[in-house]
């Protein structure tokens, strides 16, 4: 079984400084990596790698088998701060629609399966109950569960989430899981950033992270509370 995401030596950042060096992992159809950190510790950097809207600075990486970036239909990118602009009057199912446009380009034309798929990724996240309010008159959480609607629609093979659980509360954060393990049993491969060692749980991987690699493994393995006092300074309750 070829990789999904592959990565040896991988050095990630802006301009010439690397935020996060000597990145090595190797992540297989339905497996999830989760990375965790303080704000500036590499998360987001290497997500935007993964999605090809950065550069690596160093090192391999491919992503389903290529250079990232290459394939925007069959990888999800769920930003930490989505940018859907709230100055128009834009739907929720305005906002989840565009999740097809990797298919079909802004001026592709939807169909049935398109219809289908939308309101679905709808249905799953609870957007469907504010489906026709403005983007802009929701709540934080109901614009999350938007947003997560909008990555479902794509319906990738890879999907990168910064902070999905954002936002949310107890409910929305166990719904943010169970899509997770949902999209992971039909094969898709999964990349979390997060502040919640509780959404490590279920993770074939953790990487901890304070601008370079604290622990890598299995939760276990990975969240010790010696690695933990080194990255936040103090243990996190389990």
């Amino acid at each position: 079984m070829s990789a999904s995401i592959f990565a040896s030596g991988l050095a990630v950042g802006y301009g010439h400084r690397p935020v996060v060096a000597d990145l090595d992992f190797e992540l297989q159809p339905g497996q999830l990596l989760v990375l965790i950190g303080t704000n500036g510790s590499g998360k987001s950097t290497l997500l935007k790698t993964l999605a090809g809207l950065i550069d690596p600075q160093g090192g391999d990486m491919s992503v389903l088998g290529e250079r990232a970036g290459l394939s925007p239909a069959r990888v999800a990118y769920l930003p930490q701060h989505p940018v859907s602009s709230h100055t128009l009057p834009l739907r929720a199912s305005d906002v989840v629609a565009m999740g097809r446009f990797a298919r079909h380009g802004l001026l592709g034309r939807m169909n049935a399966d398109d219809a289908e798929i939308i309101e679905s990724s709808m249905v799953r996240t609870g957007a469907d109950a504010f489906r026709n309010k403005p983007l802009r008159d929701l709540s934080g959480g109901q614009q999350q569960r938007v947003h997560l609607a909008q990555v479902l629609s794509r319906r990738a093979e890879v999907l990168l989430l910064d902070e999905p659980t954002a936002g949310l509360d107890m409910n929305g954060r166990k719904l943010v899981s169970d899509l997770i393990a949902q999209e992971r049993s039909h094969g898709v491969t999964v990349v979390m950033a997060t502040h919640e060692l509780s959404d490590a749980d279920t993770a074939d991987e953790v990487l901890l992270l304070a601008q370079r690699v604290v622990s890598q493994g299995p939760p276990k393995i990975a969240l010790t509370d010696a690695a933990l006092r080194e990255c936040f300074g103090f243990t996190q309750p389990h």
